[in-house]
């Protein structure tokens, strides 16, 4: 919710004729928040996909798993998710600009209604660099969470295939339902995201992008939220 409010209801308006709409302190802050909140869904969707793994892996002791999925361990790990990303994003409470004004036309290429600054190469170089890494991390965590989760699923379903088969039900199985979710979930996941990472990183090293692409990147970052 918190990444469509910040991400979706601001381009919307700026769709419809109303720019500049937005003080500095009101830029900075929608700028702040869709950063922290979309390193927060990834990085709890991630968590979410790595708790189910643990619940539906049979290798691992019943301590661990009990000892993870307790609600104190939950809400700890949820916390650190919004910390980090809240430390890692506060370099944008110092470089983004505020309103977009008629005569500044530079970094208006994500937005329509606040005229971001552009920090440093260095600095962007790094949080490009750190961007990368906590993205692909867990991009990749939730690939191999769900493969695993797919893989006990499809031995579940052999060993008591025969049992089914006795009974001769046409029915699809749950571990059939159940795998057909999974993957579906996590390619649709793993396709909006690394999709939106690629066209935002090219928008920003365009001159003068286009409208269709920049609506285009709007509507692929609020897909999966949606």
């Amino acid at each position: 919710n918190l990444v469509l409010c910040c991400k979706g209801v601001p381009q919307t308006l700026a769709a419809f004729g109303l720019e500049a709409f937005l003080d500095e302190a009101g830029c900075k802050l929608v700028f702040y928040l869709h950063k922290v909140v979309r390193g927060v869904s990834l990085s709890t969707t991630c968590l979410l996909s790595g708790f189910q793994a643990i619940k539906l892996c049979p290798s691992i002791s019943r301590w661990m798993d009990l000892h993870i999925r307790s609600p104190k361990c939950i809400v700890s790990c949820c916390f650190f998710c919004w910390v980090l990303h809240l430390l890692v994003n506060i370099y944008i409470v110092r470089y983004k600009a505020g309103p977009v004004k008629s005569k500044n036309l530079s970094m208006v290429n994500m937005y329509r209604y606040c005229s971001p600054s552009t920090p440093g190469r260095l600095l962007f170089s790094v949080m490009a660099v750190i961007y990368t890494f906590t993205d692909g991390l867990c991009l990749a965590l939730m690939l191999c969470t769900s493969i695993s989760m797919v893989l006990v699923l499809h031995r579940h379903k052999q060993r008591v295939q025969h049992i089914r088969s006795s009974r001769l039900s046409p029915r699809t199985s749950h571990e059939t339902r159940a795998t057909h979710t999974i993957l579906i979930l996590v390619s649709m996941f793993v396709s909006f995201h690394a999709l939106a990472s690629i066209l935002s990183y090219w928008i920003t090293r365009l001159q003068n992008p286009s409208q269709w692409l920049r609506s285009i990147s709007v509507l692929v970052a609020s897909g999966f939220p949606t």
